[in-house]
């Protein structure tokens, strides 16, 4: 299984909102952190609000701020909301797919399972579990 890099980013942002969740940040912030553009960073934060993970607030001194303590957000609904739209196989998203299998298929059932194992073992742990102090740093970045 290999997450978007929506989702990736997202984690980031969280990680590092975790370790000072009282402490607003702005887009423009984890861009200059991450090295991508606001727009992009913008999308990712919309979506966290509309999760209810963040709050957000516009003009000075706004920004996002965790919408819950680090403890008591778990990381497999951060993923799951993250990852919405976004399902393991074609077979498992809303549509379902083009399946020439459909009816026959073993597998689906199976893939089922594993996702579900999947956000369960990351429900294990919390936001706070994986707090990161600092800026971080990016691949190739050199540090």
């Amino acid at each position: 299984m290999r997450l978007t890099s929506f989702t990736d980013y997202g984690l980031r942002m969280l990680m590092r909102m975790a370790n000072a969740p009282e402490q607003s940040f702005s887009t423009a912030e984890f861009a200059e952190e991450f090295g991508l553009s606001r727009n992009h960073l913008a999308k990712i934060v919309q979506h966290l609000s509309r999760a209810g993970l963040i709050r957000t607030r516009r003009g000075g001194g706004g920004g996002a701020v965790l919408a819950r303590p680090p403890a008591q957000i778990r990381l497999g609904d951060i993923v799951q909301s993250l990852e919405a739209g976004h399902p393991l196989v074609e077979c498992l998203g809303a549509e379902g797919g083009d399946c020439t299998l459909d009816g026959r298929c073993l597998l689906k059932g199976r893939l089922r399972m594993a996702e579900a194992a999947f956000y369960a073992e990351l429900n294990r742990s919390t936001l706070a579990d994986v707090a990161i102090a600092g800026a971080l740093r990016m691949p190739g970045s050199g540090g």
